[in-house]
């Protein structure tokens, strides 16, 4: 998606990295430890201004050792979304369009590597059972479920709720 694959994604030790750099930076990460199990995880949240951020995470944590991530802000124009709904539903879907090409990207880079032991199946989502999200459960996890990916909603969806967060203004 050109969304992803233009532009850059920013880590706070590395500055500003283009995708193909990400995913030279997770590859290279677990290689430094092949030993060790790895988890990546895709999450976005959003600002409620009238031009929205939507800053999308990618996080890779290595097991009992911390983690690292990755986050690319796409902007729209003001007004684009009518209402609190259209924007959560755009963050799962930037989500999830991420998660794919990450994943068809790792998977070929990681077929170099058959020693990494790492897995790639949550989507993290700024919804929970409290507030006014708590309706839109279902429907969120069934985007996510429908695009091949299992759904973390609040509180454990930190990739959302804290990493993305951070950056959303």
């Amino acid at each position: 998606m050109e969304r992803f694959l233009n532009g850059y994604f920013y880590n706070p030790s590395k500055g500003n990295l283009q995708f193909a750099e990400v995913i030279g930076e997770l590859i290279s990460w677990m290689r430094e430890r092949p030993e060790k199990s790895y988890e990546v995880i895709v999450g976005c949240d959003s600002s409620s201004e009238e031009e929205p951020n939507f800053p999308v995470a990618v996080v890779i944590l290595r097991h009992k050792e911390g983690g690292r991530f990755f986050l690319k802000k796409v902007h729209y124009p003001k007004r684009i979304f009518g209402s609190w709904r259209q924007r959560i539903l755009e963050e799962v879907c930037l989500s999830c369009a991420l998660g794919m090409e990450l994943r068809e990207k790792l998977q070929k880079s990681a077929e170099k590597f058959p020693e990494l032991n790492y897995e790639f199946r949550y989507i993290h989502a700024d919804v929970g059972e409290n507030g006014r999200t708590k309706d839109m459960i279902k429907e969120v996890v069934g985007l996510i479920r429908g695009n091949g990916f299992e759904p973390k909603i609040k509180p454990e969806s930190y990739a959302a709720s804290v990493v993305a967060d951070r950056y959303s203004k």
